[in-house]
């Protein structure tokens, strides 16, 4: 969606109905709680949308908080770059309108409380796509300094931004060398990270589980197979993924599980 015909400036959120092709449910300058960590006890979350001026069954739901007229429904939540283009979006279940304040944003706006579900809008999200939609994602290894969690997010990211940073480029032609720095790779996240940026530039993605990966391989990701992997400090990366997984007809290790996957798809990778 291009909300850029409707967007004005400072809103970074829009609201759409999955049910209805004309259901768009307003903007929001704010989605506080959106990339909260999820419930200990599975449960909604509760979004605070700033700045909203809703419409369509948003609207119709703000006169009954407290009851079961107050669920607007199912929606797809975009995160707008400046010019109020999508970047990216979460689907969203059961959004319901759980309180209504005046808004200090402006005229004629609102804050509202909603309640919903998301499972895809992992915490740390929301810092990259920050960096995203100020145009400060432009350089290598900005995910170095990340821990477990906030690599997984910065690869969810990755994923749902890859459409609207990739607009217009064209995948590398075959035969092309990639050269993949192994010297951050801990475990298998931070391995996808890491080739990722190695196709498709920072914050770029190809993969992030074995089965996206082999995905990827296959075309239309960044790259034409077949191509050449320069993996450099491959020795560091091979003493740290170490799991033990099925290989072959035997079992090795997960890095020995990559390098039969790259093998399958005519992938050539030179150990550095």
């Amino acid at each position: 969606m291009s909300a850029s015909g409707w967007c004005s400036a400072g809103q970074k959120y829009a609201l759409t109905s999955d049910e209805d092709d004309v259901g768009f449910w307003g903007f929001a300058h704010e989605a506080d709680g959106l990339f909260a960590p999820l419930p200990e006890e599975e449960g909604a979350r509760r979004v605070h949308l700033a700045g909203c001026l809703p419409q369509g069954r948003l609207l119709k739901s703000l006169d009954h908080v407290g009851s079961r007229r107050a669920v607007a429904g199912n929606a797809w939540m975009d995160l707008l770059d400046a010019d109020g283009a999508s970047m990216g979006s979460y689907f969203v279940n059961d959004v319901t309108v759980v309180d209504v304040q005046q808004s200090a944003r402006g005229s004629g706006l609102i804050d509202l409380a909603v309640t919903l579900w998301c499972d895809q809008a992992l915490p740390g999200a929301g810092n990259v796509w920050s960096l995203i939609r100020a145009g400060r994602l432009q350089r290598t290894g900005m995910w170095h300094e990340l821990g477990p969690e906030d690599r997984r997010a910065w690869l969810s990211v990755a994923l749902w931004s890859r459409e609207y940073r990739r607009a217009g480029r064209p995948d590398a032609p075959a035969h092309q060398t990639f050269t993949l720095d192994g010297g951050h790779i801990v475990d298998i996240d931070s391995f996808y990270c890491a080739l990722g940026e190695a196709i498709n530039g920072p914050g770029g993605y190809f993969g992030w589980n074995l089965d996206a990966l082999d995905d990827c391989l296959r075309g239309g990701w960044g790259a034409t197979p077949p191509f050449t992997l320069y993996w450099q400090q491959s020795a560091e990366a091979r003493a740290r993924l170490v799991e033990s997984r099925e290989v072959g007809d035997g079992v090795g290790t997960l890095f020995d599980l990559l390098l039969e996957i790259f093998g399958e798809q005519d992938i050539r990778v030179l150990l550095r």
